[in-house]
């Protein structure tokens, strides 16, 4: 079954047509046939590059907005009126807006790309927030939301727009439509236009791991723990091997899994492997949740024991790191079967200037060995650890009672 989906996604992979660099902005179109298509614009505008505290996350707010060409309304009655769907999604390192539509409609989009509080009260992305905050401070630090109460202006978002909105920062990926046609249609539709007359790259320090320690009270939502550690530099096939090695989570729905991990939480908790990779850095973790403060400590416990287990005499045995090696291997391929992931996939490694191909990711995966995997996750490990505490702070355990 894994293999025939890795054959499915490598065969999906070499059939992107070469990039083309048109008019100074890279393009990249897979066609499959499908009765719909898509085109986003990724552009290096998350917040990791913002001048200011939430203006990325304002800058994708105003996404499909009114513009010099046409309002608002005007935007949301032509999508509308050809049954077509605009969306705009923000990460650390991106800012992708997303036009879907039927096939043949894709003249009338492509001129198109030319929330809070629910997501933060949700204690998983409040916690992973947390983290990224004392793994990387500023940078991949930045917050993918803006303040509930700021000083945002929008001189300050024009501002962030026009240095983010270059052409060396976008890259543009289409699905269910022809390179040929893109290319085209990416011409008529921007070559002349001033928001991409100007090649450039937003200049960011180079990103440093530091780690921490924190605890915020929550009311809401579950008791949440997250443990976790980061390196700097570009991701490696070992982390993601090692990530899928921590997960517990089951191959059959509704069963418990076999790992050690997984067979040692208590009732009413979970944990959740976190592998986060970006471009100059990495956040390898485990997401402990659970109903009751006392529950997460014990499954934080597990999850501290998972953690050092790599490390231990011995290490990870040669089928354990086989499976592991083959879950992050299927994590790869199926990654793509999204548009989203497609156009994450490809638009990054355009604008990185690397391999646009998945066979080079599942390779470095095969390579690894286990002196390289043991390597890896002795290096990650002798960092300070990054340890979020969310919710009841009283009862929660501090990271040295887990053994941290």
């Amino acid at each position: 079954m894994l293999a025939a989906r890795v054959s499915t996604a490598r065969r999906l992979t070499r059939s992107f047509a070469t990039v083309v660099d048109t008019t100074g902005l890279k393009v990249a179109a897979i066609d499959n046939n499908q009765p719909t298509a898509a085109v986003t614009f990724l552009i290096k505008a998350g917040s990791r590059f913002e001048t200011k505290p939430g203006v990325a996350h304002a800058l994708k707010n105003f996404a499909f907005k009114s513009t010099a060409k046409r309002s608002a309304l005007g935007t949301v009655r032509e999508s509308e009126l050809y049954g077509g769907v605009l969306s705009a999604t923000l990460s650390r390192e991106h800012l992708a807006l997303t036009a879907e539509f039927l096939r043949g409609d894709e003249i009338r989009y492509t001129s198109y790309e030319g929330d809070v509080h629910a997501a933060s009260s949700d204690p998983a992305t409040r916690a992973i927030e947390l983290a990224h905050a004392l793994a990387f401070r500023s940078g991949l630090g930045s917050s993918l939301f803006a303040p509930a109460h700021n000083s945002i202006t929008v001189a300050d978002i024009k501002s962030f727009a026009a240095s983010a909105f270059t052409k060396g920062n976008t890259a543009i990926v289409g699905t269910g439509i022809n390179q040929s046609t893109l290319t085209k249609l990416v011409e008529q539709s921007l070559g002349s236009a001033a928001a991409f007359s100007t090649v450039g790259t937003f200049s960011t320090p180079t990103s440093t791991y530091f780690g921490g320690e924190t605890r915020v009270d929550a009311h809401n939502g579950s008791q949440t723990v997250f443990i976790g550690y980061g390196v700097a530099g570009a991701p490696s096939a070992e982390l993601a091997a090692l990530a899928a090695h921590l997960s517990p989570a089951p191959s059959v729905k509704w069963s418990q899994g076999i790992s050690t991990l997984a067979t040692s939480l208590p009732q009413g908790t979970s944990v959740q492997s976190v592998y986060l990779p970006y471009s100059d850095a990495t956040l390898v973790g485990l997401l402990v949740q659970g109903s009751t403060a006392a529950g997460v400590k014990e499954a934080g416990k597990a999850a501290v024991q998972a953690l050092k287990g790599l490390t231990a005499p011995g290490g990870v045995k040669a089928d354990d790191l086989k499976k592991a090696v083959a879950k992050a291997k299927f994590a790869a391929a199926s990654a793509i079967d999204s548009r989203d992931g497609v156009a994450a996939a490809l638009g990054s490694k355009l604008l990185a200037g690397s391999e646009v191909s998945l066979e080079s990711t599942l390779s470095s995966l095969d390579a690894i060995t286990a002196t390289g995997f043991s390597q890896a996750a002795s290096s990650l490990l002798k960092g300070k650890p990054t340890y979020v505490a969310l919710g009841d702070v009283q009862a929660l355990p501090h990271a040295d009672e887990l053994g941290l």
